[in-house]
């Protein structure tokens, strides 16, 4: 605790000079990055029980999983989308595609929230869909075009007022003028290097010529990484669509990553993705490959000027693969060891509805892949969802949980045997 506390003046000294970096940012950072009051203290509490917990808990009544697994609801969070486990089990972080974050406790340890509410209620938040935590408790929450870290979130997310920082200030996490309603969601991760990786997907269905140079420089449609300070930033890779989910292998330390691929080619047609990044500086193909080998119309005649790393597993065309996790819990059977669990949302670009489930990839010691479906059952008979998986994470104690932002839901999953 000393060092963390340490830690977080240290943060707050690098904030000293912040009302210069944050003049288009709501003062209010300001004056949390000061460690003051803002005088806001009230807080939005999401009911936990009632008609709509119990609908949601009879459609989970359909899902379909392999032998011995359950699946319960956790928690009622509205516009769950990508979560963050505190690394001491208190709280789970959940971003939305709207403002607010959420902060989802488990007081009593019987692995269904007691209390979900609204986090640093007194910040003005824009798509603070991408929470992360770092291993030694530092929560970093990538928004639509800045990312902030909160020291010892975990600890001190009961009061309205929390310590913010700026990592990547408004308006510099992609210029401005970029800045766009479609594919800004943003998810990130604190890699082996101990540095923070961010994906930030291109707006376009396919990206135009002219926006070429200015996306490869930032790193729109690919990934970059930071320093946990902000600085030194770096494109690490070039050419993804829109991904909205990666993480490290637990033994090799690569990225992996989903991506979306291009709509409008008909219903069997581009593949989505599973990406991994085994060294920096890969392209993945994108705008000339649609998704896996197919090229897209827009770019169909022309030669691929850039080498091209082809994804490793190919996934259902338009089931929106996001949020995704290496499972290295040991709750699950052996075979699950450092497997991938992974979202698919589902597509509006689909004559007849895909996706809406979570899939498993087992990878092989050479790198490849095989994906099955691991639960699934929220598209009814008469083809509507039910439901829209966004994301998974484990909890301390293996078992994982899923998010959906159309129920608004996060269900937990767990192994009781044959």
């Amino acid at each position: 605790m000393k060092r963390l506390m340490t830690s977080v003046a240290a943060l707050a000294m690098l904030a000293s000079g912040a009302s210069a970096q944050t003049a288009a940012a709501p003062s209010n950072l300001d004056t949390l990055s000061s460690m003051k009051t803002t005088g806001v203290t009230d807080f939005t509490v999401v009911e936990q029980t009632g008609d709509f917990a119990d609908g949601i808990k009879k459609n989970l009544e359909r899902i379909k999983m392999p032998p011995g697994f359950k699946i319960g609801l956790y928690a009622v969070v509205p516009d769950a989308r990508h979560m963050a486990v505190g690394p001491q089990g208190v709280v789970t972080f959940v971003g939305t595609r709207k403002s607010e974050v959420w902060s989802v406790t488990d007081r009593n340890k019987d692995r269904v929230a007691d209390e979900v509410k609204n986090f640093a209620p007194s910040l003005t938040k824009a798509i603070p869909n991408g929470p992360c935590f770092s291993p030694d408790g530092f929560l970093y929450i990538a928004e639509q075009n800045r990312v902030l870290v909160y020291p010892a979130a975990e600890f001190f997310y009961e009061s309205p007022d929390v310590v913010a920082v700026n990592v990547i200030p408004q308006g510099e996490l992609i210029p401005a003028e970029e800045e766009s309603y479609n594919h800004t969601a943003r998810v990130c991760k604190v890699g082996p290097d101990g540095k923070l990786y961010i994906s930030l997907g291109q707006p376009f269905n396919v990206r135009p010529p002219e926006k070429a140079e200015l996306y490869d420089q930032v790193g729109i449609g690919g990934m970059i990484r930071v320093n946990t300070d902000g600085t030194g930033r770096e494109v690490v890779a070039r050419g993804i669509r829109n991904s909205v989910g990666h993480d490290f292998h637990p033994t090799t330390g690569e990225l992996w990553f989903t991506d979306n691929q291009v709509d409008g080619m008909g219903d069997d047609i581009p593949p989505g993705e599973i990406n991994r990044m085994s060294a920096t500086g890969l392209n993945f193909g994108h705008p000339w490959y649609g998704g896996g080998s197919v090229r897209t119309n827009e770019y169909a005649g022309q030669e691929v000027p850039v080498e091209v790393t082809m994804p490793v597993v190919e996934t259902v065309a338009h089931a929106a693969d996001l949020g995704m996790m290496f499972y290295s819990g040991n709750m699950f059977p052996a075979k699950y060891k450092n497997a991938i669990f992974s979202a698919q949302h589902g597509s509006w670009n689909a004559t007849t509805p895909v996706g809406a489930r979570v899939m498993v990839s087992y990878v092989a010691e050479d790198g490849t892949a095989t994906s099955e479906p691991f639960a699934e059952g929220w598209i009814d008979e008469n083809g509507e969802y039910l439901g829209r998986p966004v994301d998974v994470a484990q909890l301390r104690d293996g078992s994982i949980l899923v998010s959906d932002d159309l129920a608004g839901a996060i269900y937990r999953i767990w192994y009781e045997g044959q």
